[in-house]
Order: C-alpha cells, then structure tokens, then sequence
C-alpha cells in the first residue's frame, strides 16, 4: 500500500511539475496598431524567428479582414488580402532550416488557411479570386513549413 502511495504521489508531482505548452492562436481582436507592431517586431527579429511571426502576422491580418468584411468594409478587407497574399509568398520564400517555433507556425497557418476558407464560402463572387489567391498562398507556406517540420 505504501509503495502505491509513494507511486502516486510522485506521477502527481511529476505531471505538475511537467509543462506542457500547445499553441493555440490568439483570438484577441486585431486592429491596425497591432498589425504596425507585429510588422515592426518581424522586421527586426532575426532570420531564425522570423517564421513564427510572419504566421502570427498573416493570421492576424486575416482575422482582421474577415472583421472588415463582416463590417462592410470590403475594400479595406480586399487590401488586408493583398497583403496576406503578399506575406505568406516572402515568409515561404524565407523558410530555413533552423526555423524556431516551425510547428507553431504551421498550425497557426493550417488555422488561419481553414477562416480564410470560411471567408471564400461566404464572399461575394466578386470577391472570391482574391480570397482564393490569399488562401493558395497561405496553403504553399503551410505546406512548406510542414515538409521543414518533417525533415527535421
């Protein structure tokens, strides 16, 4: 009985003492100023963690332009694409092989890939070339980190 308390007692303490951190994206609203931020934090972070934010960075512009587009602001949204677009082709092009946080990055792709399919059921036909444009672009960079992430 003893030496199954002591066993017990030490795969409690253990699993306390064992922190185990799964990424989940941020859902805090995003705005312009948090974009300017993030864009000034990748530009000046070094090439290796460079990866993570630029994912964090498309998926909060992302987000954004869904705000927009659910508020009516379709051009503002239109232009957050172009820029998703844009962002997710450089950050696919700047894959290294000793990126940081790989695997956080491409889930948090993998997520922002899935609400930008969300955003190509819902727009407008009008709309949906671009949409496709941007989500093909997120789903090359999420592609790629996963191949990154299974060479290691």
């Amino acid at each position: 009985m003893r030496l199954g308390r002591s066993w017990t007692t030490f795969i409690l303490f253990a699993a306390a003492a064992v922190q185990v951190q799964a990424y989940s994206p941020d859902e805090t609203p995003s705005n312009d100023e948090s974009i300017a931020m993030l864009e000034a934090r990748v530009e000046q972070a070094p090439p290796r963690d460079q990866c993570f934010l630029y994912a964090q960075l498309i998926h909060k512009m992302t987000e954004f332009s869904l705000q927009q587009y659910a508020a009516g602001d379709i051009q503002k949204a239109d232009a957050m694409l172009v820029r998703v677009e844009k962002l997710a082709q450089k950050m696919h092009l700047s894959l290294t092989d000793n990126d940081k946080r790989l695997k956080n990055a491409e889930i948090l792709l993998r997520h922002t890939a899935f609400r930008l399919n969300e955003m190509l059921h819902a727009s407008n036909y009008e709309d949906r070339p671009l949409v496709a444009q941007a989500l093909a672009q997120v789903n090359q960079a999420s592609d790629a980190a996963m191949m990154d992430v299974f060479k290691k």
